[in-house]
């Protein structure tokens, strides 16, 4: 049976932080904070006690910063899906924490409650979300690198990055665009093998990094 609401853990080393978050979000009809924890290795303990969709997790804390944190729940309960709360949109940290860590969302702590709940919702049905500022370090750091080669992106390939951005799967990026689903694997294939990216998270970032995707 379905349950009716979205279950969240939080992670975060200051306290007044976990405090505000559940004042933000307690009232909402779709989500319930389940648990939290001040620093990694105790949440590390707590996950297995309970259903957790959604990790929101700090980035830097002391002995167990929220990268190392990231890249150990994915690896062993790949289920949850991870957003990065930090004080900092640095490029470069963001731009670590998408590589190394497989988060799904990546939000400013001054976000307002409208905007988390619209992530934590959104990372939930399985798509990606990025606080519109973080977009524009993530550019800036892309414009400060070395220019690759121009990549030659189509209409249709642009219509189903647009449509794995969302969370759509194969089965259904076939239905909305009316085309076979091998047809979609081979667009998947060529745009992961000329946008040189490996997994969906990297792509998404490449697309906002490159004008693909617009910041909302």
């Amino acid at each position: 049976m379905k349950k009716n609401k979205i279950h969240i853990a939080i992670v975060d080393d200051h306290q007044i932080i976990i405090d505000g978050l559940v004042a933000l979000l307690q009232n909402h009809p779709n989500l319930k904070i389940v648990t939290s924890a001040n620093s990694g290795q105790e949440i590390l303990q707590l996950i297995p006690q309970f259903e957790i969709d959604i990790l929101l997790t700090d980035v830097m804390m002391p002995e167990m910063g929220g990268n190392e944190l990231a890249k150990l729940v994915s690896q062993q309960y790949p289920g949850i899906k991870i957003i990065a709360l930090s004080m900092s949109g640095q490029g470069q940290v963001v731009h670590d924490m998408i590589e190394d860590a497989d988060i799904a969302g990546y939000l400013l702590k001054q976000t307002n409650a409208t905007e988390l709940a619209a992530a934590i919702e959104k990372v939930y049905e399985g798509g990606i979300y990025f606080h519109p500022e973080v977009l524009q370090e993530l550019e800036k750091l892309s414009n400060q690198k070395k220019e690759v080669t121009k990549v030659n992106i189509t209409n249709r390939e642009r219509q189903l990055i647009a449509l794995i951005e969302n969370g759509y799967s194969n089965k259904q990026i076939a239905e909305e665009l009316n085309i076979s689903l091998l047809t979609v694997e081979t667009h998947r294939k060529n745009i992961l093998r000329k946008t040189g990216t490996s997994n969906v998270l990297s792509l998404v970032k490449w697309a906002y990094e490159n004008g693909v995707l617009k910041s909302k």
